[in-house]
């Protein structure tokens, strides 16, 4: 599919011109302390290329899941300001989204300055189900720019108003993110090098099914932990005693053991507790002799060991999930160690956005060492499940 890019944006000069980017920058927070900035990095590029070139520049982006109305706990002013931070420069932050302080901050902006627009979810019309409500909303953004750049990969695959509808109401192109992530997902889905290792983790299976089956005819080697790897023990008969298990998808995962059983892999030791805390008792045991009202919240040291040998004789690995709790240091040894090995192995590796970047930031493992971090766990997923992405599909309707 041919989209316009950045490229074909320069070619026709963009100084003095009004460019509305529709970043992601939904960035964990603790209370107004930005956790992880990773997300706000990762927009850095296309944002500071525009502004450098003179161009005016319009951020759009979201925060949480306010319920379509204005929430102070939602702002984005700690988002601005860690921006401002990065570039250097201030990053003024409007007061709504489409009213009259973003109408008068775009207005009066110089060539080269950024404005922030507030939280778009704080208008209700960005995430309706109602074509016009959303067409209705991008228009107004389309009366504050020029030209719109998708870089958001993390919300290419909403179709929300921020995001495909104003890509309708303005010239449209793609920013270097979007093309960024859309390469090294490429690369996964058309003729990976062999071995092919996924590792997918989280919670649970229901969040990650189809994108499991989608995968289980390309990959050498399908790792399972997290949450999401007590359905499969229970899938084969096990007691999981009162760890994560999603009855409805047992059946399911037996299925799949069945059909694919030489390529998935599951836990052979866990490390269990008795509680869901950081200070809980714990013990490490065998995948099928979990006790009665003790949960797992990791995968186990064999496990690990298991994984990481699969991760290192790989030449292409894609992660989704942590391993087990790793927000809890009791329960971040697997995480960590399937993650070291990945960082350490050869090959052609990505980590699939969400809980796993920020894995792999919390737990301190250098960025550099994977092939390709993405900012977009859902949108990664979806892609890779083969589904088409109406952030992207919607810049090649006027290529």
């Amino acid at each position: 599919m041919a989209v316009k890019t950045l490229e074909d944006l320069f070619a026709g000069g963009v100084a003095g011109k009004r460019v509305l980017v529709r970043s992601d920058l939904n960035v964990p927070l603790d209370g107004t302390t930005i956790t992880d900035d990773g997300r706000v990095r990762a927009a850095l590029p296309t944002i500071k290329r525009l502004a450098e070139a003179g161009a005016k520049v319009v951020v759009a982006a979201h925060l949480g899941r306010p319920k379509g109305e204005p929430d102070a706990k939602y702002s984005l002013r700690p988002v601005a300001d860690r921006l401002g931070e990065l570039l250097g420069a201030e990053v003024e932050l409007a007061g709504d989204v489409v009213g009259s302080s973003a109408k008068e901050l775009t207005a009066a902006q110089a060539d080269g300055s950024v404005v922030l627009l507030e939280n778009v979810r704080f208008d209700p019309r960005e995430t309706s189900k109602n074509d016009a409500e959303r067409a209705e909303l991008a228009a107004e953004f389309a009366q504050l720019a020029d030209a719109f750049v998708s870089d958001g990969f993390g919300v290419v695959h909403r179709k929300q108003a921020s995001v495909y509808d104003v890509a309708r109401a303005l010239p449209a192109y793609a920013g270097g993110l979007v093309l960024a992530e859309l390469e090294v997902l490429s690369k996964l889905t058309g003729n990976p090098e062999r071995p092919y290792v996924v590792v997918l983790g989280g919670s649970k299976v229901s969040d990650k099914l189809a994108v499991i089956e989608a995968l289980l005819p390309k990959v050498d080697t399908l790792l399972i932990g997290g949450g999401m790897a007590f359905t499969f023990l229970a899938a084969q008969g096990h007691s999981v005693g009162s760890s994560l298990l999603e009855q409805d998808f047992v059946q399911t995962a037996r299925k799949l053991l069945d059909e694919h059983g030489g390529k998935i892999v599951i836990p052979s030791d866990v490390v269990v507790a008795d509680k869901f805390a950081a200070d809980a008792a714990t013990d490490t045991v065998a995948a099928d002799a979990i006790p009665d009202g003790w949960m797992g919240l990791d995968i186990g040291p064999k496990t690990t060991e298991a994984f990481a040998a699969k991760v290192s004789g790989a030449k292409t690995v894609f992660w989704n999930g942590p391993a087990g709790v790793f927000e809890m240091a009791p329960f971040a040894a697997g995480t960590r160690g399937v993650a070291q090995a990945i960082a350490d192995s050869a090959a052609f590796s990505v980590v699939g956005g969400g809980d796993s970047a920020a894995a792999v930031r919390v737990l301190g493992l250098p960025e550099e060492k994977f092939s390709h971090i993405s900012t977009g766990g859902g949108a990664s997923l979806e892609y890779l499940e083969g589904k088409e992405l109406p952030g992207v599909a919607v810049l090649g309707e006027g290529a």
